[in-house]
């Protein structure tokens, strides 16, 4: 129902995610992030939000993506109708896919990323998103929303989108939470709220709370 993306910044540390779907509350469903543990994406036809809190949680403790999912999904008994990827702190990646989600489904893991979907067209809609993201300039967060773009115009979602979201969690900054619940063009809405956000007064009261390497941060 969903398609996903998981990264790495490189140059500032931060984590981050991106997701739409065609189905209502993609950000409230799908996207989990914590800087101390890592990212999720847990979707499919049957979605487990416990899987996305879990991984986090076995990363935090410091198991590596890939262990993570593995120890996550092996005791579900309705894992075939569920999805999931996980990124570490380190940029590493996990996925499983269940057979009983509608094609197209498949992940694709690249350096420091993971793309991932299901209902799709086909599949070439995981490549469009991994190329927009690894081609694209700009901030971590307009990159990520490129990823989404990329997605939507190689195919999308076959029912189309409803809703999408953005996540994006650093030790220096903090989490910038974005969701779409419902909208006509979802995408184009998340960019748009995403512009708001960097904007004053929003912006300028980021700058002001507490982050996990300033948590005692006090107002100007």
């Amino acid at each position: 129902m969903t398609f996903s993306i998981l990264a790495k910044d490189p140059e500032t540390g931060a984590l981050g995610g991106a997701a739409a779907t065609g189905s209502l509350c993609v950000g409230g469903w799908v996207l989990r992030g914590d800087i101390r543990a890592g990212m999720s994406a847990s979707q499919g036809a049957s979605p487990s939000t416990f899987w996305g809190e879990d991984v986090l949680s076995l990363m935090r403790d410091g198991m590596a993506a890939p262990v993570a999912v593995s120890a996550v999904v092996d005791p579900d008994d309705g894992k075939e109708h569920r999805q999931l990827s996980a990124l570490d702190r380190d940029g590493g990646s996990g996925a499983y896919t269940g057979g009983q989600n509608t094609d197209a489904k498949g992940s694709r893991v690249f350096k420091n990323g993971i793309v991932a979907g299901n209902l799709l067209t086909s599949e070439s809609v995981l490549d469009a998103m991994q190329s927009a993201y690894e081609t694209a300039e700009g901030p971590f967060a307009e990159r990520l929303l490129t990823a989404l773009r990329g997605a939507e115009h190689a195919g999308s979602d076959s029912r189309g989108l409803q809703s999408a979201a953005l996540l994006i969690v650093s030790d220096y900054a903090a989490p910038l939470t974005l969701r779409i619940d419902y909208a006509d063009h979802p995408i184009t809405a998340l960019e748009g709220l995403y512009k708001r956000s960097q904007t004053s007064p929003y912006v300028d009261w980021l700058s002001q709370v507490p982050t996990v390497k300033n948590p005692f941060r006090k107002p100007n």
